[in-house]
């Protein structure tokens, strides 16, 4: 177990019970109103606590949506440990496979939250640009760790192209897995892309290029 897999107190379980009630009365309230006709005042008067109580937790309402699990702004410190914890082989995809497995398959879990999830950020893009800010130093903080995972200097490119690509086949897995209104299993996605990527992406065997000969 990792230091930050340690069960939690009761005073820490508190507030993260709130952490979700205050991103799930966000993430309703945006999908039934719309991002614009929701205010943090609407969202924190739905869970009956105060404006301060709800900027305790979220620097804004974007941020709610952003960051639905408490122990998100540990889930790098987390996948860096994990990494440490597992040997380094051939094939990087895999070992970033393993170690993301527990929150890919949180996602399966909460099926019907990350589709409401997912469908209001489609309806809402600017989301994008907010997430991607909030994952930035997280990025670096990951590329480091996979750099000395597999023993190169921490201003190489490999390490980055290795946490880049990975997140490619998470990207086209959930694009997969919200076009199937989550019928299929995310971490099933994963593995096939990333089986893929470690073939070196060959085409399918039932595609039919343009221009090929039967």
């Amino acid at each position: 177990m990792t230091t930050t897999d340690r069960p939690p107190g009761l005073r820490e379980r508190k507030r993260q019970e709130t952490h979700r009630t205050i991103a799930l009365t966000a993430l309703r309230l945006i999908a039934e109103r719309g991002l614009e006709h929701v205010t943090v005042e609407d969202i924190a008067g739905e869970v009956g606590v105060s404006s301060r109580t709800f900027f305790n937790y979220f620097g804004s309402k974007e941020d709610a949506l952003s960051t639905p699990y408490p122990d998100h702004r540990h889930r790098i410190d987390r996948l860096v440990e994990r990494l440490a914890e597992t040997p380094a082989g051939p094939d990087p995809l895999a070992g970033l496979l393993a170690i993301a497995r527990p929150d890919l398959a949180r996602i399966d879990a909460d099926r019907d939250e990350w589709l409401l999830r997912m469908t209001v950020f489609t309806d809402n893009p600017q989301l994008l640009a907010r997430t991607a800010v909030l994952e930035s130093a997280g990025e670096q903080q990951l590329t480091e760790a996979i750099a000395r995972w597999c023993g190169l200097p921490a201003d190489d490119q490999y390490p980055a192209l290795v946490l880049y690509t990975f997140g490619a086949a998470v990207r086209s897995a959930m694009r997969r897995w919200y076009a199937v209104h989550g019928a299929e299993s995310v971490v099933a996605l994963v593995d096939t892309a990333c089986a893929a990527l470690a073939r070196g992406l060959p085409l399918p065997a039932d595609a039919t290029p343009r221009g090929a000969t039967t």
